[in-house]
């Protein structure tokens, strides 16, 4: 113990954080938590885990958000303490680690706990775990102090937790761990120049160049530039090597995917000047000496899942005002600075204080698979800080059941205690798991983006994973992941097994496959579509072998839109994905007829009835007081037995519709025929059309000729109101309009006559 408090004595330099570390020592001494607030800068990283380490007879671990800053913290710790990293202090991260069995102080990335609580869940020879950046509110990090939290509850009281934060409102933590202490540090900040710029519609790429370009001429030191992603890094990286400032300049990228010694060589100082383009990674944790103008785009991608389509999601979005704060306080650490924010101040204003925690927006099957292996079964056992979607929840469950990680009663299987073992994400642990030495490189280039560190982990995936596969690559990725079959629709457009769709990219490695599993399916809203990165062909047959279960047929009626027919469709799906399909032309001829006429209906019925046809019919149903008879009733009776419009439409023709009209009026059919005739027959013999029009008197039309012999109007109705006559001369154009035929003949006829016999002498005009 002496030895190691002596040897911690020897600091580079003094910094902030150093003013409080007895109070963090004695903070820890009277109570089991606290809470700790230190700015960006001030240290606590480097310098407070070395500092408790003398308190506890057992080891410290400290739960960092990222790789590279578990790394970057311990060799810094280890070179303080005047050693290399993987003695007293060491790191670990996926697939990498220097630790050995002298080390106390452990640095390692946020998940490896929940993988290292499975195999010692007492932690024993733990005494106390520090919780590193603790904002950033990583899923694996709220994880983690959920899981020990409960191992304080349960059976380890004297376990030690210290939560350190930059941005965190620490009263929630503390809150969270029964009140506990909270110390605050002050930071080491030198005047900072902030700058805003009016909203643009440059490219990014450019507005990042013309910020960089005045700030040098203004400032010396180096530039940290934060961009969203790798993609906009290599575009603005384009853009300033075609400027004259890259001449005098070193232009280098930092983000997570790049292999350690790039990375290093963006935190490490040097002689040139530099402008470092990175990703958020360089907000906190990571030190980048000599910076001091940092241009910020305001801009993240942030990555978050659906947890109904199953599809993650990378958004760039908007960061924080916390984060914004984090950024351009990064200008002003060793002397004075200058932050350009790329955007305006009422933007800044409008964005939220901080980030929403990853719990309550990224898919969870990797959660809930380590809470299955811990012990457990109901996630809302635990205290959450922020207790996790309970949609979220369902639909991780049910994918490790489907991966047959838990079984139909939802407990943890054989199966499922080996994925929670190897450091995957549990569709990848599946793939491994099953597949063996051969889906080692399948897992490897899904986790990485870089081809070295793909190739190293593929290396460490070989010494965990089975040595012979149990089945086909094929069938252990189709395993793996067995909610991402997809089928081709056209061209590039798929049709994914839980009825979403999305975009094949192309030289996805699957150009001509019908039939596929999605492996890289990434959601951008801005995009449209999600788009399927890479993929891997299956047989529609092995669909069958594998998950028969899964598989059911279906039969029924659809409506060929193209034809205008009815027809039975039989299908075999897996899940909503048709497999096959067939067609035929003969369909249940009841449930045929129901279907044909409802599409009649919706295509119109002037299509099969004629306008004017069912207009003076509806309108005589009116007249006679009875019940209009519904047009799709109509259209089924005369549907019966038929399949398509064509069809319908020669057994409407010729009075067709009619008589199923009268059909459906049934006994009422004979009341209308009395109420509301279609014809009047006239003395001479003559059937004459009555017509009925909307909102007025019904009428009839003849020759004035054909109603002699006719004394009395006729009636219809059932009130038996008299019909408007139309009494026409030989030119068909009324010469009178009555509703009083006897009044007509005795006073009117007459002069009527007259006229009649004047204008047309070859006809009959006889006296009555």
């Amino acid at each position: 113990m002496d030895s190691d408090r002596h040897s911690y004595s020897v600091y580079v330099e003094r910094l902030p954080v150093d003013a409080i570390l007895e109070d963090v020592r004695s903070a820890l001494t009277g109570a089991p938590n606290a809470v700790l607030e230190a700015p960006p800068g001030a240290g606590k990283t480097t310098r407070v885990p070395p500092a408790i380490l003398d308190l506890f007879p057992g080891q410290v671990l400290v739960l960092e958000p990222r790789r590279l800053a578990a790394r970057l913290a311990a060799q810094r710790a280890a070179f303080e303490r005047g050693e290399a990293a993987g003695g007293t202090i060491g790191w670990q991260v996926r697939f990498q680690k220097a630790a050995g069995p002298r080390t106390r102080l452990l640095y390692l990335t946020e998940g490896l706990l929940a993988r290292r609580l499975l195999s010692d869940p007492r932690l024993a020879g733990v005494s106390a775990v520090v919780l590193d950046e603790f904002h950033e509110r990583h899923l694996e990090g709220d994880l983690a102090l959920a899981l020990l939290r409960r191992l304080q509850e349960t059976c380890r009281p004297d376990l030690r937790l210290l939560v350190m934060s930059a941005t965190l409102d620490g009263a929630s933590v503390s809150g969270f761990l029964d009140q506990c202490p909270v110390l605050r540090s002050g930071g080491r900040l030198f005047p900072l120049d902030l700058r805003y710029t009016p909203h643009s519609p440059q490219p990014l790429e450019e507005l990042v160049v013309e910020a960089v370009e005045r700030s040098c001429a203004e400032l010396e030191g180096d530039i940290l530039v934060f961009l969203p992603g790798a993609a906009e890094i290599r575009r603005c990286a384009e853009a300033l090597l075609r400027r004259r400032i890259a001449g005098g300049t070193e232009i280098v990228p930092l983000h997570g995917d790049l292999p350690p010694e790039e990375q290093d060589r963006a935190v490490a100082p040097s002689p040139r000047r530099r402008i470092v383009l990175s990703t958020n990674i360089a907000e906190s944790s990571v030190t980048i000496p000599g910076v001091r103008i940092v241009v910020d785009s305001g801009l993240a991608r942030i990555p978050s899942d659906s947890p109904w389509s199953g599809l993650p999601r990378l958004e760039v979005k908007r960061v924080s005002r916390a984060s914004a704060v984090q950024r351009a306080g990064r200008a002003a650490r060793t002397a004075p600075g200058l932050a350009v924010r790329l955007y305006c101040q009422e933007d800044f204003l409008r964005r939220p204080e901080h980030e929403t925690p990853e719990i309550l927006r990224r898919e969870l099957s990797q959660v809930c698979l380590h809470l299955h292996a811990a012990g457990v079964a109901d996630p809302g056992e635990l205290k959450w800080l922020s207790p996790p979607p309970a949609e979220a929840l369902g639909a991780a469950e049910e994918l490790l059941r489907r991966l047959g990680a838990l079984d139909a009663r939802g407990r943890l299987t054989e199966f499922g205690r080996r994925l929670a073992q190897l450091p995957l994400h549990p569709r990848l642990a599946a793939l491994v798991e099953r597949g063996g030495a051969p889906a080692c490189r399948l897992a490897a280039g899904l986790s990485a983006a870089h081809p070295a560190q793909a190739a190293q982990i593929e290396k460490q995936l070989r010494g965990l994973a089975p040595q012979r596969a149990s089945a086909p690559l094929e069938e252990c990725v189709l395993r793996a992941f067995p909610d991402r079959v997809a089928r081709r629709r056209r061209g590039q457009e798929l049709l994914l097994s839980n009825g979403s769709s999305a975009l094949l990219a192309r030289g996805a490695g699957v150009e001509t496959a019908e039939f596929l599993v999605a492996l890289e399916t990434e959601e951008r809203p801005e995009r449209g579509l999600p788009v399927v990165r890479s993929a891997v062909a299956v047989e529609p047959e092995l669909l069958l072998d594998v998950f028969p279960e899964r598989m059911r047929e279906e039969t029924r009626l659809e409506w060929n839109r193209e034809s205008e027919r009815v027809e039975e469709v039989s299908r075999l799906l897996y899940d909503g994905l048709v497999v096959e399909e067939s067609r035929r032309h003969e369909p249940d001829l009841d449930e045929a007829a129901a279907m044909l006429a409802r599409k009649a209906v919706e295509a119109g019925l002037e299509r099969f009835a004629g306008e004017e046809e069912w207009r003076r019919l509806r309108n005589r149903i009116r007249f006679a007081g009875l019940p209009e008879p519904d047009p799709e009733r109509v259209l089924r009776r005369l549907s019966t037995g038929l399949r398509s419009f064509d069809e319908l439409r020669r057994a409407a023709a010729a009075g067709g519709f009619e008589a199923a009209v009268r059909a459906e009026l049934g006994e009422r059919a004979a009341r209308l025929d009395r109420l509301a005739p279609e014809f009047l027959t006239l003395p001479g013999g003559r059937r004459a059309r009555i017509h009925y029009p909307d909102g007025a008197t019904p009428y009839v039309a003849s020759r004035l000729q054909d109603f002699f012999g006719m004394m009395e109007t006729p009636r219809v109705g059932p009130e038996g109101a008299p019909l408007v006559v139309q009494l026409l001369a030989p030119n068909q154009r009324p010469v009178q309009v009555t509703q009083d035929l006897k009044g007509f003949w005795e006073r009117l006829y007459p002069r009527v006559r007259r006229e009649l016999m004047r204008r047309y002498p070859k006809h009959a005009w006889p006296e009555l």
